[in-house]
């Protein structure tokens, strides 16, 4: 069966075409600085917004027009794969995420759960070796059911702990089965609301006791999967134990995790933390520590996680900067964790929404590359810290000065100048970087 029979393969048909159906920046095999755009941004669908949202909202009930949903259960979820491979088959993308909860009903004990799972995933294995699809990262949701209210790896009952752990020990076994090149840990409920009934330090050595233990057997069973963990500040709860990348990071120095994790950052998250997306990915990257990247973006006016597609060119742009800047995501990629409209609900927006998505993100790799082969960036950087490449701000660099030797300076009283930062012109210029490739 085909749920989007009215749609032919998305193709790369350049700036000139007025086709909405078609890409106008994204050519899969075009090079840039050495490497095809396929290579680059490793694309991603993700699966629980592509094929699982409705358009439900605190308001009002689902609008999404979805072929699939007219089944139940295993029916549903079935219909699901079939849609997902045939929406990466058209839209020529290579990868896919997924929560075990997006791909198969939870059932009423965990032996059922794990049945259901095992029918889906065989389903996946098939349709990945006939299309040459590959799954980017798994996941699983250990924050939508009442039992995780309190928290997963935070709870403060043993009980529901280690219903998350046999969980998690299935996701690895999951993303072992089918290949996956990551695997990612979101503490949605991993934070508190008041410290008035919460032992934070106990909290977040359990946290810690979880990932080790997932360390461990991931090993056991030869899953080298790269393992991530998204921060996100607030919402669900009030103060979430990875608010942003600087406290992830801090969380696995102390624990001794540094070496088995890195990030998996997402654009909405770092807007919600008060943050752009460009810092978040270089605070990760001078850390050694940037994985994989959740594509989206936020509406400034509102103060919640709206996950919208990315069409913000300054943004997309000054993304790729700093994942060109950082050697690449290795082995992560670009997943389009964002939601159509709750008013674009035919199943058409779909690929409009991504097409919008990778055109978006293709531009700013290529604004990107010029940045960089110009280097734009780079010498107005290099001309802005010129005073320590030579004499005293030398031997800062170098560790020879000291704080008597830096007064003795200091004492000649020679005249300080400052220069301006240039702010208005240095963004001038980058659009007209953007608007000319």
């Amino acid at each position: 069966m085909s749920y989007f029979k009215n749609i032919n393969k998305i193709e790369f048909e350049g700036k000139g075409s007025d086709n909405p159906l078609a890409y106008k920046h994204y050519d899969p095999k075009q090079v840039v600085l050495g490497k095809t755009m396929e290579e680059h941004l490793r694309f991603a669908v993700a699966y629980w917004h592509t094929f699982n949202a409705n358009g439900t909202d605190p308001f009002g009930t689902g609008t999404m027009i979805r072929d699939w949903d007219s089944y139940e259960g295993l029916d549903r979820s079935k219909a699901r794969v079939e849609a997902n491979f045939e929406f990466m088959d058209k839209l020529n993308i290579p990868y896919y995420c997924f929560h075990d909860v997006d791909i198969a009903p939870e059932g009423s004990t965990l032996q059922e759960s794990n049945k259901n799972l095992d029918i889906i995933v065989a389903m996946l294995k098939e349709n990945m070796k006939t299309s040459g699809k590959k799954l980017l990262w798994n996941t699983v949701n250990m924050f939508s059911n009442p039992r995780y209210v309190h928290g997963a790896g935070t709870t403060p009952n043993a009980n529901v702990y280690a219903y998350a752990a046999a969980q998690l020990k299935k996701g690895l076994e999951v993303g072992k089965e089918l290949g996956a090149e990551n695997y990612v840990f979101w503490g949605g409920r991993e934070g508190y609301e008041t410290l008035l009934n919460t032992d934070m330090g106990f909290e977040l050595d359990n946290l810690a006791r979880l990932y080790h233990m997932a360390i461990d057997y991931a090993k056991e069973i030869g899953f080298d999967a790269q393992f991530l963990i998204e921060p996100k500040p607030k919402e669900p709860t009030k103060h979430q134990y990875d608010f942003d990348a600087a406290t992830t990071i801090a969380f696995l120095y102390k624990y001794g995790l540094k070496d088995h994790f890195k990030l998996n950052l997402e654009a909405n998250h770092a807007t919600l933390a008060g943050h752009t997306f460009e810092h978040e990915i270089r605070t990760a990257a001078i850390n050694g520590m940037l994985g994989s990247l959740d594509a989206n973006q936020g509406d400034l006016l509102l103060g919640w996680d709206t996950d919208e597609f990315p069409t913000d060119l300054y943004s997309t742009t000054l993304t790729m900067y700093e994942v060109l800047k950082a050697g690449g995501l290795g082995r992560g990629g670009v997943n389009f964790d964002a939601k159509v409209r709750r008013g674009s609900f035919e199943a058409e927006d779909l690929f409009l929404a991504h097409i919008a998505g990778m055109d978006s993100f293709a531009w700013g790799l290529k604004a990107a590359a010029k940045l960089i082969e110009e280097k734009i960036l780079d010498n107005i950087i290099e001309q802005r810290y010129r005073t320590f490449k030579e004499g005293i701000g030398a031997d800062i660099v170098s560790g020879k000065a000291t704080l008597a030797s830096l007064e003795q300076y200091a004492l000649q009283n020679n005249p300080i100048v400052n220069e301006s930062g240039r702010q208005e012109r240095i963004r001038l210029m980058l659009s007209e970087v953007i608007f000319s490739v």
